[in-house]
């Protein structure tokens, strides 16, 4: 498994990931295919400016254009201050492999490693065990259930946190 920057040519696998009704089930259904490529180009634009990562994860590196889905680390702001928050997500046929756990974990390190972000921010679905076991697994720790705003809509979350400079596990 590698990650690369996300690249104005990812817009198929952003509508197979935000557009499709069972990926977007925890955040409110699916987004509307005909911002994708505008959400593509600004996360693009972010990541070669080194403001967010943007990652895609690749399975394979014999077979480059193969996408498994994101990995996101971003900072935003909140009614206390910014925070950094890591988010991801891995289509369907690619599930149950431990990719989404490996490639959580290896922005993790690069964000040790580079002394970067603080302490990082998860906020899984309370129902989406698997994103909440991949917070467990990696060294995450739980603070709270919370509602967060997502796409004009709120939405029970597990509010996890993580310094990636000593919690790694």
């Amino acid at each position: 498994m590698r990650l690369r920057d996300v690249s104005p040519d990812d817009v198929d696998a952003y509508v197979r990931m935000r557009c499709d009704p069972v990926m977007m089930a925890d955040l409110g259904g699916p987004q509307p295919c005909e911002g994708m490529a505008a959400k593509v180009r600004r996360d693009a634009e972010q990541a070669t400016a080194d403001l967010a990562w943007f990652k895609m994860i690749v399975p394979d590196a014999a077979t480059p254009e193969v996408v498994a889905g994101t990995v996101t680390l971003s900072s935003h702001p909140t009614d206390d201050g910014p925070i950094a928050e890591i988010g991801w997500m891995v289509l369907p046929q690619f599930q149950g492999q431990g990719l989404g756990k490996r490639a959580v974990r290896a922005l993790l390190e690069r964000a040790r490693d580079e002394n970067r972000w603080g302490v990082v921010h998860a906020f899984p679905a309370t129902g989406n065990a698997a994103s909440n076991g991949i917070c467990r697994s990696v060294g995450f720790h739980f603070v709270s259930e919370t509602d967060v705003p997502f796409a004009g809509q709120i939405f029970r979350t597990n509010h996890w946190s993580v310094d990636p400079r000593t919690d790694l596990t």
